[in-house]
């Protein structure tokens, strides 16, 4: 079993009005790591999610999101705290800008004494998503509390999927980044989050630090134009970007998590020393079938992550 911890909310997508006065918004359950959640359960992997959700109007349609599509919400934790909601507005390439509405909310308020006693003994493995979860206060410390706590008994998987419109102190991402980094065993990342968190670093310096720092796995996805990966075995590989009609990029990032994941646990390399001896021949399948699953998510409104059928039938 998988857990996927942190950020819950609504992207609210702005449509087009020619009353100044009227903003027409179409609301969406996201938030990376439910997102991540979502897309194993849709692969067929089981899977929890550990976050704090409000009992308001969004927090009852995220709960009553993630049992119908099968995640376990056992571990969740209720409260009369306001959801998060995310202001998302898109570019011509169907790239996404968004605006948080995020003081006091509650998937941000998780303190460490919130935090689960023990875990299901059948998770195999913890994903941590980035945003702000894992860089805001009280829930940034809390998730790395539990993750330096689980590491050495389940693979760490994270995300730092930095928001710098949240929080515009980057000094504070690197900081969380540098110390979840150095907890996880598998890191995934984007170009443009190498690109505010490290600019003027290499895709591949960057990945060797981390893995120097104890990753086994080091994935960077570099949207159109595919993903580069690294092992700690000194293997690496690229792959090209999926063509596809993009719709917008939301959740794309997430679906080749999700897709990562999946991948590893089919094949039995769900463990740090499996990804570290990742072939050459592997970790290319690897990145080509998680880049397979995100231009699925590409190709469709919202963070609409595809199923195990429509990736193995996608793109023949």
């Amino acid at each position: 079993m998988f857990l996927s911890c942190g950020d819950a909310l609504f992207d609210c997508f702005a449509g087009a009005s020619d009353n100044p006065a009227v903003i027409q918004l179409d609301g969406r359950a996201g938030g990376a790591p439910m997102n991540v959640a979502i897309g194993l359960s849709r692969l067929g992997q089981k899977v929890g999610f550990f976050s704090k959700v409000s009992r308001d109007i969004f927090g009852e349609r995220i709960m009553a999101h993630l049992s119908n599509e099968g995640v376990d919400t056992r571990l969740i934790l209720r409260t009369d705290q306001l959801s998060t909601l995310a202001i998302v507005s898109l570019d011509g390439t169907g790239g996404a800008r968004y605006s948080f509405y995020i003081e006091n909310t509650a998937d941000r308020s998780i303190t460490e004494t919130e935090l689960p006693a023990a875990l299901p003994g059948d998770v195999k493995a913890i994903h941590i998503g980035g945003s702000y979860s894992t860089a805001l206060e009280p829930s940034a410390s809390s998730y790395a509390a539990l993750v330096a706590r689980e590491r050495g008994r389940r693979l760490i998987s994270y995300d730092p999927n930095i928001r710098d419109s949240v929080a515009p102190d980057l000094d504070l991402w690197r900081a969380r980044a540098a110390a979840l980094a150095g907890l996880a065993h598998l890191i995934k990342a984007s170009d443009e989050d190498l690109a505010k968190l490290y600019p003027g670093r290499d895709a591949e310096t960057v990945a060797g630090d981390w893995i120097a720092g104890g990753a086994s796995l080091v994935l960077i996805t570099r949207g159109g134009e595919g993903a580069i990966g690294f092992t700690a075995r000194g293997v690496s590989a690229r792959v090209p970007g999926v063509k596809v009609k993009v719709i917008d990029t939301v959740g794309a990032g997430d679906t080749f998590q999700a897709a990562t994941l999946d991948w590893l646990a089919r094949k039995e390399r769900l463990s740090p020393e499996a990804m570290t001896g990742l072939s050459p021949a592997e970790l290319p399948a690897l990145l080509s079938y998680a880049a397979k699953a995100a231009a699925i998510t590409c190709s469709r409104r919202g963070a609409d992550l595809p199923r195990a059928d429509e990736v193995a039938g996608a793109f023949a």
